[in-house]
């Protein structure tokens, strides 16, 4: 397919989630169902264009002053994919399944209209409810930290140090750009690719058959790292999902104590047990059902909460989600937190540790949680992480990511470079 026919492509995928209100992946699927005349290089470039255009829609609109899905995806050209109105005009004459476009005058005029006389959510790319939100998180820099959600998000790996090294990942991923990461010791970036570049499919390689890697965001990494797993423990990964962290956590055990993973959904840990198996880890035990945690209670040194959230920290790598998301579902999601804390808690030794993790940027998900938890429960004190994250992130001299008033840290693309992430540690009183 010609730029012509991907672009008619994704504004009907746009059309399509407009109309019938449905998540990108179903929409482009259905596409793609419909359309297996495209190749694969074809539907990389068409998802890019959609996804693109929905991590600006808002300053899109603006500067089209139309918000419709021709108007994104065609701003989505030239203001993210650096093509000129001239380029643009000429590649797309005569074209038969290229859609109708302005004239080159007219799209140098959009492109042109000043940007800084729209309102602030309007630059900033998320719905203008959310904005006292992102004030309260991040103060004078919200803007920025809300603009930089809208780039493309890098392929980030975990070294597995139970059978390898970061520096032999680098090597596997040599000629694909990979770079260590800043923060996380043992993480292994692929930088996001440009306009129509596909990412790679790590997972297809040899070097994951292995074991050597786990796909796995710097921020989660770090989060990981900061809860403090040590070999001889006994650790509850209690919201453990396909388990990501739980395995972050055997390399970190050296294989040595015990690991718990537990989910409400018992659905999501099936992943798990090939994951296990390819990383060597030998120490982690799946619990599929809150009844088979019967006889922990008390006797964890560490337990993680990685709580169900709304997920405002991942919006670079699903930005349909930054404009479903509803008050509704905010309030449902803290409820939904402040019962996962307080059933997590109950398996916390006196001594022993509790970290809560949200990949979520709002203040009501994060320390407003902190706050109502140690409300209900006194017998948890909070734990400062300033040298925590001193020791763990390999970059020293790298700024603590404070939370607000410095209840927990708040990790975020602009400030870490990561996904957002909140992480906040409490001990049980002695």
């Amino acid at each position: 397919m010609r730029l012509g026919g991907r672009l008619q492509a994704a504004i009907e995928v746009l059309t399509d989630i407009e109309t019938r209100h449905r998540p990108v992946p179903d929409a482009l699927k259905d596409w793609g169902l419909s359309h297996r005349f495209a190749g694969s290089g074809d539907r990389a470039a068409i998802s890019n264009l959609v996804h693109d255009a929905l991590r600006m829609k808002l300053s899109h609109a603006y500067v089209m002053d139309g918000d419709g899905p021709a108007d994104l995806a065609i701003a989505t050209l030239l203001r993210q994919w650096g093509v000129s109105p001239e380029d643009l005009v000429a590649t797309l004459d005569g074209d038969k399944f290229a859609p109708e476009i302005p004239s080159a005058e007219h799209l140098s005029a959009c492109l042109a209209r000043d940007l800084s006389a729209a309102p602030a959510y309007i630059r900033a790319d998320i719905p203008d409810w959310l904005t006292g939100a992102f004030e309260q998180a991040f103060g004078a820099d919200w803007e920025a930290e809300a603009q930089a959600l809208t780039e493309r998000a890098p392929l980030d790996l975990r070294a597995n140090t139970l059978v390898t090294d970061r520096a032999q990942v680098l090597a596997a991923f040599a000629d694909q750009g990979a770079e260590p990461t800043r923060l996380a010791p043992h993480g292994v970036r692929i930088p996001a690719g440009q306009g129509p570049q596909r990412q790679i499919a790590a997972t297809s390689e040899v070097s994951f058959a292995r074991g050597w890697f786990e796909i796995q965001d710097e921020g989660s990494q770090l989060a990981a790292s900061l809860a403090g797993a040590a070999p001889g423990e006994t650790v509850l990964d209690y919201c453990a999902g396909g388990g990501g962290k739980s395995l972050a956590f055997a390399a970190m055990m050296e294989n040595a104590g015990s690991i718990h993973a537990y989910d409400a959904d018992r659905r999501r840990l099936a992943p798990m047990v090939e994951r296990i198996r390819r990383a060597g880890a030998e120490i982690i035990d799946i619990r599929e059902r809150v009844a088979d945690l019967a006889g922990l209670e008390g006797q964890m040194d560490r337990v993680l909460i990685d709580a169900p959230c709304s997920g405002t920290g991942t919006w670079r790598r699903r930005p349909d989600a930054k404009w479903r998301l509803s008050a509704k579902n905010l309030a449902d999601r803290t409820a939904d937190q402040d019962k996962v804390l307080d059933a997590a808690a109950a398996y916390v030794r006196p001594g022993g540790e509790l970290a809560y993790v949200t990949c979520s940027l709002m203040p009501e998900e994060n320390t407003d949680r902190t706050k109502a938890f140690l409300q209900r429960h006194p017998e948890f004190e909070t734990i400062s992480l300033k040298q925590r994250w001193r020791s763990v992130v390999a970059d020293p001299e790298a700024p603590v990511p404070y939370a607000t008033a410095n209840l927990g840290l708040l990790m975020s693309p602009h400030r870490t470079g990561s996904d957002g992430f909140y992480f906040m540690a409490f001990r049980r009183k002695l």
